[in-house]
């Protein structure tokens, strides 16, 4: 039964996208009005134009010179390559926008076009991107965070537990270039200030957090390439956040709703766990009822995640 309902979640999201719908994110209409002094769409952050190498920027209605940056990421369950549009628009990016930061949507390779670590290769050029074109944008670079919901917050959470991981490393027997060559800009550093985790899966190998899902033909194994055998242990765990933890990792904020159907809210308790005993500022909020997605985006939860990068930012000053 599990296993039907996944399956239908992940086909309602794809279809979805090709109506340009707004995907688990509040089901946006095509045509989200945001509040914004410059939009600039579909642009080329790996010089190949694909459209999965391209990305969106908003700048906040603001006469400030410059402007702090998120990076906020799709979920698709890796299966879209080309989403951006409704990256959770009238909620996330809203109330991002609203607070004063750049909010930059990218798209990125899906498991069909390429496997892991491509993904993660492609959400580490785009910080590079932001770093290198800051005039051009005016990003201010002394701050840049992840956001990302569900395979999106995947990604997110993986570029900021591995910011300061040296590529290729090793997990286990296997060697793994996080972060690749996407790009033209690769002597720009793509760690990150800050973390938002909406609803993210962290640790793949044990997706109930004791073990691994009893059935096959999941998106993490489309992603890595592989069925759940103790043989590839160290595929999925290479994609995993958890993996690269350390003391350095920068302050996340994890969201997770105890009804998650999708991916167990088990992940964002363990998640926030390991970075609490690694030393790591974090939060987390268990949403009771929340799904994947539903009952998730409140004005509590969104101010929670604007005050908690406001913090960390003051921090840093």
């Amino acid at each position: 039964m599990k296993k039907i309902i996944l399956s239908a979640i992940f086909a309602m999201s794809c279809a979805c996208s090709y109506a340009q719908f707004g995907g688990f994110g509040g089901f946006q209409m095509p045509k989200v009005e945001l509040q914004t002094s410059a939009e600039f769409k579909d642009i080329d952050y790996a010089g190949d134009d694909q459209a999965y190498h391209k990305l969106d920027i908003y700048l906040p209605k603001s006469d400030a010179k410059t402007f702090p940056v998120v990076v906020h990421i799709y979920g698709s369950a890796w299966f879209s390559n080309n989403s951006k549009g409704m990256a959770d628009l009238g909620t996330i990016v809203d109330a991002l926008l609203k607070a004063g930061y750049a909010v930059v949507c990218p798209n990125h390779r899906s498991s069909s076009d390429a496997k892991f670590p491509a993904q993660i290769n492609d959400i580490k050029a785009v910080i590079r991107f932001v770093r290198a074109n800051a005039a051009k944008y005016k990003f201010d670079t002394s701050f840049i965070a992840t956001s990302g919901f569900s395979s999106g917050g995947h990604l997110s959470t993986l570029t900021a537990t591995s910011g300061n991981v040296k590529s290729p490393v090793k997990v286990g027997n296997l060697e793994v270039d996080l972060e690749g060559k996407v790009g033209q800009y690769l002597n720009e550093s793509s760690a990150v200030n800050a973390c938002c985790d909406w609803s993210g899966p962290i640790d793949m190998f044990k997706m109930n957090c004791d073990e691994p899902r009893k059935w096959g033909n999941t998106p993490e194994e489309a992603l890595v390439g592989h069925n759940y055998e103790d043989q590839y242990a160290d595929n999925f765990k290479s994609i995993s956040a958890i993996t690269y933890i350390d003391k350095n990792d920068p302050p996340t904020i994890i969201f997770h709703g105890t009804d998650d159907n999708v991916v167990p809210c088990c992940q964002g308790q363990e998640l926030y766990d390991e970075l609490t005993k690694a030393g790591v500022k974090s939060s987390v909020t268990i949403v009771p009822g929340g799904g994947h997605g539903m009952n998730m985006y409140g004005e509590e939860n969104l101010t929670k995640m604007v005050n908690f990068l406001n913090e960390v930012r003051a921090a840093k000053k």
